[in-house]
């Protein structure tokens, strides 16, 4: 395996794990989770500084918060962009079709 291959999937596993802090984040209301609480203090400081910059961007909806949902479709494309571009990187080298 490539270090390029390697990347691309740390990459991949990294924004996958940051995807599933913004569901946590979104859905610790229903789910009834303190999240400042000590133990979980560290999840709200990972995620909302990104989530506080896509709610300026998005436009008011009254009592709906879209932030987190934004934040996860933004994060999404972002991990799939990047592990294309890193596992196309991996292949090019390899002479096979990108």
């Amino acid at each position: 395996m490539s270090v390029t291959m390697a990347a691309g999937q740390a990459v991949y596993s990294l924004l996958t794990l940051y995807m599933m802090l913004i569901l946590v984040t979104w859905l610790a209301s229903p789910l009834q989770l303190d999240l400042r609480a000590r133990r979980l203090r560290w999840i709200p400081a990972l995620t909302q500084p990104l989530i506080r910059r896509v709610r300026r961007i998005l436009p008011n909806m009254g009592p709906v918060d879209f932030g987190p949902l934004a934040t996860l479709f933004l994060v999404w494309i972002v991990r799939t962009l990047a592990t294309a571009f890193l596992m196309g990187l991996a292949t090019a080298g390899q002479g096979r079709p990108v």
